[in-house]
């Protein structure tokens, strides 16, 4: 039998390699960039073409290379980081494995020009596909510049699964923001077609999370800071009004190095507990620094999840910075008494004798178990009623007989106990009603006023024969407002109410990119929106239906559903935007109801075309069986 096992050659595995590394042309610009702090630059210039797929540039002014570097830095595991295996526990550098660059030559086009800065020359290093096309000496400045030109050129499959220039372009964008975030003392610039998408000078963490996200956020961060033995916490957390039910701007940095872990951020998320509603999300942006070794960042090669030792004590030291500074600063509630009306208590004088001692009043005639006591008066009764006063007003009637008989008289009162069927020849609601119900609630749903119950503002209850139902307010005017939008939406052009004062509309410029690629689908169903470059709008109008609403907000709200929804159909965005207007106008929770308009909201709900749940398949209504409620008392 002949061997079959041998060795890959160099391009192939280098290809294999690249698979984990680079991703896409946001992966490129990490790496490099990453890099770039690596060599203690103090300016990053990044330039992309064509979303990164023709042309991806990082020029910085680090301390570069010499001629034997550059050419060595290019051979897989590479690296100056580290020297042997106990220095990946106390590493201060982003990059430790000496396979990015490796990667990137294995699937790309990529010229070198770099210059150390005791050197005259600098050189110029020409590679594709992991082959070195020419090295010659060449005039540069001190530092790096590294292009990546026609990412993939030697792999079309994995060209071809790229998505489209605005998604990479948002990817690439999304990349920037969190280096940025981990190192503001460095400036940072993003060029896409020749036109600057970011230019972040250096400055202290808050200032770049401004330059970042916009102006408007700095009115919703508090301060974070706490430092221990185990672990220095530094930072920005939201307000609870600056809560999004999606894609809320969440970042931990460890070591000046950006991460995700969902462990701490339910840390965060446990601090605003009955501070905000549930599932919501809150911002923050957090440094954590903690001791190098104890901390593993080799465990993936994007370097994005990292293992701690202390998990357990780091997350209560967490959760107790951010409710320390959440308290701090007012956002707690504190209980506030009403001082109208209260008594004028005199403060206590240490041997003074102008108070009066309290004094003790005994009534010795008083006795509690008189069968007629000083303060009733009137007749007694049996079975047949009571009419006590009690100072000198009538008592309450006590027989629920004779208050159900004022409040039915048609009744008899063998009728109390259950619900009366109607009668056989009245009209039974249409069949829209009827498709979420068993078929013996049929001729149970035309009630009157008085058959739905309100409870704490928030359900609806009626009873039906198979038990009560009880419906989720909020929920079914969500359903309802809903299929009204849509049905807008598909039967006729929709109409624009054109706004007295136009609103201005900030986005950072990873949601600049996605809104404009839906402005389109805005107009369609009635948005009116303007781009002003750089990421702001004007919004010049809004849908008929949409008064009272803030368009800024609402807008926001629509981009946040469809960035969550990741689908570029119009169909998914119109569908986004109706959901999104029906939870802005639907009522709030808590709202008090008449009988007419509970039962208004009921029969609305069911001519719809799904009442038992909302669009995005949260439940309306429930019904409590009778055998339910009679295991209950034990029957």
């Amino acid at each position: 039998m002949s061997d079959i096992i041998h060795l890959l050659p160099d391009s192939v595995a280098n290809q294999i390699a690249a698979g984990e590394v680079v991703q896409r042309p946001s992966s490129v610009i990490k790496e490099l960039v990453e890099n770039s702090i690596d060599a203690g630059a103090t300016q990053v210039q990044v330039i992309v073409e064509d979303a990164g797929k023709s042309l991806v540039q990082v020029i910085d002014n680090g301390k570069g290379m010499s001629e034997t570097d550059a050419r060595l830095a290019f051979e897989r595991h590479a690296t100056s980081k580290i020297s042997e295996a106990k220095d990946l526990f106390a590493l201060r550098t982003m990059g430790f494995r000496g396979e990015a660059l490796a990667s990137i030559a294995a699937v790309a086009q990529v010229e070198l020009r770099t210059r150390a800065a005791d050197k005259d020359l600098g050189v110029s290093i020409i590679i594709e596909g992991s082959r070195v096309v020419d090295q010659q000496p060449v005039n540069c400045p001190v530092g790096a510049n590294f292009a990546v030109k026609n990412l993939f050129f030697n792999i079309p499959a994995r060209r071809k699964f790229l998505k489209s220039n605005q998604t990479e372009l948002s990817n690439i964008l999304t990349e920037f923001e969190r280096i940025a975030l981990a190192h503001p003392e460095t400036s940072f610039s993003l060029h896409s077609g020749g036109a600057a998408m970011m230019n972040l000078p250096a400055g202290n963490f808050k200032q770049r999370i401004l330059g970042v996200f916009g102006k408007r956020l700095e009115a919703k961060l508090i301060p974070v800071e706490v430092k221990t033995t185990l672990i220095n916490i530094s930072g920005f957390v939201g307000v609870p009004s600056a809560s999004r039910r999606k894609n809320a701007q969440q970042f931990f940095f460890v070591n000046g190095r950006y991460m995700r872990h969902p462990y701490f951020a339910k840390a965060v998320q446990t601090a605003y507990e009955r501070l905000i509603p549930d599932g919501e999300q809150v911002p923050f942006f957090l440094n954590l620094e903690v001791a190098p070794e104890k901390i593993d960042v080799n465990i993936h090669p994007t370097k994005t999840e990292i293992k701690f030792e202390d998990e357990t004590p780091i997350w209560q030291i967490l959760l107790a910075a951010v409710r320390e500074a959440l308290g701090k600063h007012g956002v707690v509630p504190s209980l506030e008494f009403n001082t109208e009306g209260r008594p004028d208590i005199p403060v206590f004088t240490p041997g003074g004798n102008d108070v009066p001692a309290p004094q003790i009043e005994v009534n010795p005639d008083y006795n509690p178990f008189a069968t007629s006591p000083s303060y009733l008066s009137g007749k007694g009764g049996g079975a047949g009623g009571s009419s006590y006063t009690y100072n000198n007003k009538p008592a309450v009637d006590r027989h629920w007989q004779n208050a159900y008989a004022a409040a039915f008289p048609d009744k008899k009162e063998t009728d109390f106990g259950e619900m009366p069927d109607l009668p056989a020849d009245q009209d039974a609601p249409t069949a829209q009603m009827f498709q979420s119900l068993p078929s013996e609630e049929q001729g149970e749903m035309k009630k009157s006023e008085t058959d739905y119950f309100q409870f704490r503002g928030q359900y609806i209850i009626t009873p039906v024969k198979s038990g009560l139902m009880l419906i989720d307010q909020h929920r079914a005017h969500v359903r309802i407002l809903y299929d009204r939008f849509m049905a807008r939406f598909a039967d006729k052009p929709s109409v624009t109410q054109r706004l007295l004062f136009p609103q201005r509309l900030t986005l950072p410029p990873s949601e600049a990119v996605a809104f404009e690629k839906m402005m389109q689908d805005l107009q369609s169903v009635g948005f009116e929106v303007s781009s002003l470059g750089g990421g702001d709008f004007s919004v010049l109008g809004t849908p008929a239906g949409t008064e009272g609403l803030d368009a800024s907000e609402l807008l926001q709200d629509i981009l946040q559903e469809t960035l969550d929804g990741k689908s570029d159909a119009a169909d998914g965005i119109r569908h986004r935007i109706a959901l999104t207007l029906a939870r802005r106008a639907a009522m709030p929770v808590g709202e008090y109801l008449s009988g007419a308009e509970m039962s208004a909201l009921v029969d609305q709900l069911f001519s719809t075309g799904t009442p038992n749940f909302t669009p995005d398949g949260q439940t309306v209504l429930v019904i409590l069986a009778v055998e339910n409620i009679e295991k209950l008392f034990g029957k």
